[in-house]
């Protein structure tokens, strides 16, 4: 896990780690933006010191290929295919929370969704 949101493309030509630029790469980045900037500690850019001293994501998003090559994965599906929109939104740097964070998840993350829902 980690703190960050993620847009298309998430694999290149190439098959490595480099940025992938959509055709729409501009309005990926506004969308991912939109959730990011309401989210303190995701905007940062450092959620997760402890477990991944060197990950930086600058306002707290990232282009999928850049971070880690995923071919085949369905948010570039959709976007190519459907023509939907899609964002991955990493939540914490824990993959399976405890029920009882659940909570602190909710409010760190509240304000995030209902801006990102203002975007459509």
């Amino acid at each position: 896990g980690s703190l960050v949101v993620n847009y298309p493309f998430d694999d290149d030509e190439q098959g490595i780690a480099i940025y992938s630029e959509s055709p729409d790469d501009a309005v990926f980045q506004q969308l991912a933006l939109s959730y990011s900037k309401e989210n303190t500690k995701m905007y940062q850019g450092s959620p997760c010191k402890d477990m991944y001293p060197t990950e930086y994501f600058p306002h707290g998003i990232t282009n999928g290929a850049q971070w880690y090559n995923v071919p085949g994965g369905m948010q570039d599906w959709n976007y190519l295919h459907t023509n939907c929109f899609e964002v991955t939104i990493e939540l914490g740097c824990v993959k399976y929370p405890k029920a009882e964070e659940l909570p602190k998840y909710w409010e760190q993350n509240r304000r995030s969704l209902l801006q990102f829902m203002k975007q459509v």
